[in-house]
């Protein structure tokens, strides 16, 4: 078969002769492309490339939600619930953080069913999550439940790497912390107690950490020793209560015996702080009669003896029964009367 030299040069010339090709070539073939199609498909083409434009330029956040805006990955601004306008995917990303539901991290226990009877899984795995040592070196499984909200998503999103790891290390090293300051009896008895002091503890470690996160709720579940030292823990306990029963029986009596033995002698106390009274008031008394008298007697010495002569005779002869007055000077004295025979017999 014969060479076409000259058209094969041509071929690799190409249409344009080996020249580059130019704006009018380009539009030539753009012309020619266009006519192969129908015109019903490059407006269809426009109108679907307009729709996804649009798709990805409005967005809608729900209520309990915000949506923070990043052009670029940069953070921009942070748009509230409602239909909401951005540039186009590729450029603007919306991320939707709910900002009002309640998120709740379970340690020692994990929900497997919730309802009536809601049903958990505490097995080994999450054993260690609960297994704590106490103020006085005592083992103690406390399961506890965290609640919380995201109440600053810029800092939830772009401060903290892993918001919700972070927050289960926070509150598991706190609730450690909490329950190594007080005894097992304090830990099984005061479970409010140590839920307050963990919950405001780990709000100011999340606080610290920048997470945008705030704390709504710790409870704690119910507290225990492990399995293979309950029937040890459960007679030390049993002896404990043993202890308190005979011990507040011992205060009762004290309460009945003490009280009573106080009120006997503050009585005899205070009879003899009235006797002593009584008989100073006396001898006080006696006192200012007897110098009543000596100022008298020393005023008319003659009148006052007669006169306590006679008051001590009017006092004395009424207690003496009869009285026989006989002269002293009377020598011949008949005893017609027998006056000791009358004195025996008289009643």
């Amino acid at each position: 078969m014969a060479w076409d030299w000259d058209k094969l040069q041509q071929q690799k010339k190409g249409p344009s002769g080996g020249r580059p090709p130019n704006v009018e070539d380009i539009f030539e073939k753009v012309k020619g492309a266009r006519a192969k199609f129908p015109r019903g498909i490059g407006f269809i083409v426009i109108i679907i490339i307009l729709f996804i434009l649009g798709y990805s330029c409005f967005y809608t956040v729900g209520v309990d939600e915000v949506g923070v805006v990043q052009r670029f990955g940069k953070y921009i601004r942070t748009t509230q619930p409602g239909l909401n306008f951005k540039l186009p995917a590729g450029i603007e990303k919306v991320t939707k953080v709910k900002v009002r539901y309640v998120f709740k991290e379970e340690f020692g226990f994990r929900t497997i069913q919730a309802g009536v009877r809601t049903r958990y899984a505490t097995g080994s795995a999450y054993l260690a999550e609960a297994l704590m040592l106490t103020g006085d070196l005592n083992v103690a499984v406390v399961p506890w439940i965290v609640q919380y909200r995201i109440n600053d998503p810029y800092k939830y999103l772009f401060k903290v790497r892993d918001p919700r790891g972070t927050l289960r290390d926070l509150a598991e090293a706190t609730m450690r912390l909490v329950v190594g300051d007080r005894s097992i009896s304090e830990v099984i008895s005061k479970r409010e107690e140590i839920a307050a002091e963990a919950k405001q503890l780990l709000q100011k470690e999340l606080n610290e950490a920048e997470t945008g996160i705030k704390i709504v709720n710790v409870e704690l579940k119910k507290t225990n020793v492990p399995e293979p030292v309950q029937p040890s823990f459960n007679e030390v306990n049993q002896a404990i209560q043993e202890k308190e029963k005979l011990i507040y029986q011992a205060r009762e009596q004290y309460n009945k015996v003490i009280p009573a033995a106080r009120g006997d002698a503050e009585k005899t106390v205070r009879y003899a702080e009235g006797y002593a009274l009584e008989r100073v008031n006396k001898a006080k008394g006696d006192a200012a009669r007897f110098l009543a008298l000596y100022e008298q007697y020393s005023k008319a010495k003659d009148v006052t003896r007669r006169r306590l002569y006679l008051e001590a005779i009017s006092e004395i002869f009424p207690k003496i029964g009869k009285k026989y007055i006989v002269d002293a000077e009377q020598k011949n004295l008949l005893p017609f009367l027998n006056l000791e025979a009358q004195k025996g017999g008289e009643k």
